[in-house]
């Protein structure tokens, strides 16, 4: 354990969380995510100040920092890589955003340049079908999904329920339906990447 020797306690106790994590251990995914998620949430909420927009970013840094657990080294503590991970994608997000803001304003100041088309709401014939298509090849991966994770997904993403609203439904803590809804999406995502349709 000479690695961990730099490490406090809490980094350590940590560090054997991640280590039962990379075994399958689902409960040490469950504890790290549980000991983190409000911190980085509100780290997150203070640098894109929308808290719908600061739950999906929470969600996704977990989802990367679990899917590269087996990359941490504990040269630094567990919290340290999972904020950087956060911060990044966070930072990411904005630039994306900006970019788009910024398109679009240039578009509508520069009035020597061809009108700015805006798509219309409603698709077109051929895009309606396919988005019927995309409808039912999801409904049909998510019906494989164990009954408490399909409820989730419907609830979240058929219904466009909040994450107060799936915890009143359900009857389960907010941060029990958060954890639960991160292991059905890359359940979801585990299975869309196996099948041989493609969305």
């Amino acid at each position: 354990m000479e690695l961990t020797a730099n490490l406090s306690d809490k980094a350590q106790y940590d560090y054997g969380l991640v280590l039962h994590a990379i075994d399958g251990d689902q409960k040490a995914y469950a504890e790290l995510l549980g000991r983190y998620r409000d911190a980085i949430y509100f780290m997150l909420l203070k640098m894109v100040t929308n808290s719908s927009d600061a739950e999906d970013l929470t969600i996704e840094a977990f989802g990367k920092a679990f899917k590269n657990i087996h990359q941490y080294t504990p040269n630094y503590a567990f919290s340290t890589w999972l904020f950087k991970i956060a911060t990044n994608n966070c930072i990411d997000f904005i630039r994306k955003k900006k970019l788009n803001n910024i398109s679009i304003d240039h578009n509508a100041a520069n009035e020597d340049s061809a009108p700015m088309t805006i798509p219309a709401d409603t698709l077109d014939p051929e895009e309606n079908l396919i988005s019927q298509q995309k409808v039912i090849l999801l409904r049909s991966v998510v019906s494989k999904l164990k009954p408490r994770y399909r409820k989730l997904i419907e609830l979240r993403y058929f219904h466009e329920f909040s994450y107060d609203e799936i915890s009143e439904e359900l009857e389960l803590p907010i941060g029990t339906v958060k954890a639960q809804l991160f292991r059905a999406r890359e359940l979801l995502y585990n299975i869309l990447k196996n099948s041989s349709q493609k969305i």
